[in-house]
C-alpha cells in the first residue's frame, strides 16, 4: 500500500487540498496522512471543519507577529521528525506558501519524492508576489511530479528544464471546491444586505501593496462608489493589522462599503457567486469567480495565472487609482463589455484535477 503525506498550513492551500484528500481517501490501495502545520490557525480550521478532514499530525506553529524566518525554521524541525517516523513513499504539497517551501525541503532532506499541486505558475519576478514567486520556484527545483494547471504553467516547467515525463497537466483543483460550496439558493445577512444593487466582492492585502498602493486602491473604489449609486462592497478583512488599519481609515465612513471578518469557504464563494465583479489582489480567486462568471479585476502589477489574461476573464490593472477607476467604470457602464468577460471560457479545468492527480499518484510507477 502506498503512503502519501499531504502537508499544508493557510486557508487557501486547505480549500485546495481539501477535495483531493477526498479523492485520495477513496483509494484502497492508499494510504493517506495529513499534516497541518497551522502557518494560519483559526482561518485553517474553518476550512478543516467544513471539510471534515481530521489531520494525523498538527504542528500548530502560529504565533503573534510571526516572520517568515520564524514559519520556515519551526516547520522544517517538526516536520523532519514526523517524516522520519512514518517514511511516506510521496509528500504532497501546494501552491507557493512558506509551509510548501519549507516542507519540500524537508522531504528532499530525507530522500522523499515530492508532488507539487499547482506547479509551474511564474511571474518571474522574485518580489512579485512576496514571498511566494521564490517559494514555488524553488518548490520547483526539488519537486519529482509536477501537477500544473495549465499549457502555459507546464510549458513554464519545461522551459526551466524539467523532465516532461514529470510534468501532468490537470487542471486547478480550486475548480473541483466549488462542487462542494455553491448553492444556487444560498442566502444569508450578506446578500440580504445588497438587496437590488450591483455587488463588488473586494479583497485587498498583499504584503507588496501594503502602504501608497493599497491608499490608492481604494481610493479608486472611494470614487466608483461615489459615481454609481447601485453599488455596494463588502470587503472581507484579512487578520494582518496594517490591512485592517487602512480599510478602516478609507470605508469605516461609508454606508454602502461593509467591512467583515473573513468568511469561511462556503460562504465565500457563494458570496462571489452573488457578486456582479470581484476586485482583487489574490491569487486563488482569480481561479474562482471566472468559473462562475464572475469579471475579476487584479489589483496587482503582475499575475501568474496570466491564462486568465489571456482568455478575458481577467483585467491586470495594477494599482494606478485612476486605471482602476477607468477600468471598472468601464465594465460597470457596458454591458456588452461585462457580458464578454464574464462569459469568456475559464482556462482552469473541468472540476476533476483531484481525479486525475489520484490517477497519477495511484500509478505503480510513481
Amino acid at each position: 500500500m502506498k503512503k502519501i503525506m499531504l502537508v499544508f498550513g493557510t486557508r487557501p492551500e486547505a480549500i485546495k487540498m481539501a477535495p483531493l484528500i477526498k479523492e485520495l481517501e477513496k483509494r484502497e490501495n492508499i494510504k493517506t496522512l495529513v499534516c497541518v502545520t497551522a502557518q494560519h490557525r483559526e482561518m485553517l480550521d474553518q476550512v478543516l471543519d467544513i471539510f471534515n478532514i481530521v489531520p494525523d499530525y498538527d504542528l500548530d506553529i502560529m504565533k503573534e507577529s510571526q516572520t517568515l524566518s520564524y514559519i520556515t525554521s519551526s516547520i522544517l524541525n517538526k516536520i523532519d521528525k514526523i517524516m522520519k517516523k512514518e517514511s511516506p513513499d510521496v509528500v504532497v504539497v501546494h501552491g507557493d506558501t512558506t509551509t510548501t517551501f519549507a516542507t519540500s525541503l524537508a522531504a528532499f532532506y530525507n530522500k522523499i519524492k515530492i508532488a507539487h499541486v499547482e506547479a509551474g505558475l511564474r511571474t518571474y519576478n522574485k518580489y512579485s508576489p512576496y514571498p511566494e514567486e521564490i517559494n514555488r520556484q524553488m518548490v520547483g527545483l526539488i519537486s519529482d511530479y509536477n501537477f500544473a494547471p495549465t499549457k502555459l504553467t507546464a510549458n513554464n516547467l519545461i522551459e526551466e528544464g524539467k523532465d516532461k515525463g514529470s510534468i501532468f497537466i490537470t487542471g486547478n483543483t480550486a475548480i473541483d471546491t466549488l462542487a462542494y460550496t455553491i448553492d444556487e439558493d444560498y442566502y444569508d445577512e450578506n446578500i440580504e444586505w445588497v438587496g437590488d444593487s450591483r455587488l463588488i466582492l473586494l479583497t485587498v492585502h498583499r504584503r507588496e501593496n501594503i502602504g501608497k498602493a493599497m491608499e490608492d486602491i481604494f481610493e479608486a473604489v472611494r470614487k466608483v462608489l461615489e459615481k454609481f449609486e447601485d453599488i455596494k462592497v463588502i470587503y472581507p478583512l484579512h487578520k494582518n493589522p496594517e490591512v485592517r488599519k487602512y480599510a478602516k481609515k478609507y470605508f469605516a465612513d461609508l454606508d454602502r462599503v461593509k467591512l467583515i471578518e473573513p468568511l469561511d469557504v462556503v460562504k465565500f464563494h457563494n458570496l462571489i457567486n452573488k457578486s456582479y465583479l470581484v476586485m482583487t489582489d489574490s491569487g486563488g480567486i482569480q481561479e474562482e469567480a471566472p468559473a462562475l462568471g464572475k469579471p475579476v479585476l487584479v489589483l496587482r502589477n503582475e499575475t501568474e495565472r496570466k491564462e486568465g489574461v489571456e482568455s478575458g476573464t481577467l483585467r491586470l490593472l495594477g494599482t494606478d487609482k485612476e486605471n482602476i477607476f477607468k477600468n471598472t467604470c468601464e465594465i460597470l457602464e457596458n454591458e456588452k463589455i461585462y457580458q464578454k468577460i464574464s462569459s469568456s471560457k475559464n482556462p482552469y479545468g473541468d472540476g476533476r484535477a483531484s481525479e486525475k492527480i489520484a490517477d497519477i499518484l495511484q500509478r505503480e510507477d510513481i
